[in-house]
């Protein structure tokens, strides 16, 4: 009698089983493994769930509180100072244009008028605003054409912004009153650091134009060079390149 055999089977030798056996056996060992594995991070979730618990309940409890702070106490706040400084800012824009009576407009600017915040009023009780910073922006324009070179520092220096007109300006003019008391390394520093904040075709030559020729009155003449030949060769079009190219052959001769 004829015996059937599935079609493609073939017996398995000693050795093919022997191979079997281990692979179940290291798949066997494995999955104990992983078991052993997953208990012991369950039994230590266990042991320390009340420490767990309160680690969430502290991080939930700090972004619901963030999330409050933003929405009860800093939005109103900013839409507040926003409403304030209206006031203040028009006076400041007033005096930037005005042909007399300058004075009285930047103090009613800085201190404010009939009834309404000042300038100085906004940046200390709305600081870390927009209006706040910006305020702070404006006192220290203000008190630096009042000469008040010493305030219009102390503002600029406090000023925060991320503004690609404004920062530069703010520093230059921190370098123009560091400039105004005589103390010109602290004003080349500020050049500096006004022509680097911001990479364009109108406060860049600027300020390197100051900078350069601040350091040639320092007898720094590398620092004026670098700065005269910067001008020329990536701001060419702008009014202060024929000045450099100027100073650029002075700093030149005097290396």
């Amino acid at each position: 009698m004829a015996t059937y055999k599935k079609r493609g089977y073939k017996p398995k030798n000693s050795a093919e089983k022997e191979v079997e056996l281990e692979a179940g056996s290291t798949t066997a060992e494995v999955f104990s493994s992983l078991d052993q594995g997953a208990s012991r991070t369950e039994a230590w979730v266990e042991k320390n769930q009340k420490s767990i618990f309160t680690v969430v309940a502290v991080i939930a409890v700090g972004v619901l509180a963030y999330i409050a702070y933003q929405k009860f106490v800093f939005e109103p706040k900013q839409n507040e100072a926003a409403n304030e400084i209206y006031q203040a800012s028009s006076y400041f824009e007033q005096a930037l244009t005005a042909t007399e009576q300058k004075d009285s407009l930047y103090l009613m600017a800085l201190n404010g008028n009939a009834g309404r915040y000042g300038l100085l009023d906004i940046a200390e009780k709305f600081e870390g605003t927009p209006a706040g910073d910006l305020a702070k922006y404006q006192a220290g324009v203000a008190y630096y054409n009042l000469s008040q070179y010493d305030k219009s520092i102390e503002f600029l220096d406090g000023f925060n912004s991320g503004d690609a007109m404004m920062t530069p300006v703010a520093q230059g003019l921190i370098g123009d009153s560091f400039a105004q008391l005589e103390q010109y390394e602290e004003a080349l520093s500020y050049y500096l650091a006004a022509s680097e904040s911001s990479n364009n075709a109108l406060t860049t030559p600027r300020y390197l134009l100051k900078a350069g020729t601040t350091a040639l009155n320092l007898g720094q003449n590398q620092v004026a060079l670098d700065a005269f030949t910067r001008i020329v060769e990536e701001f060419g079009e702008a009014t202060e390149a024929t000045q450099a190219k100027a100073y650029k052959a002075q700093a030149e001769a005097g290396l």
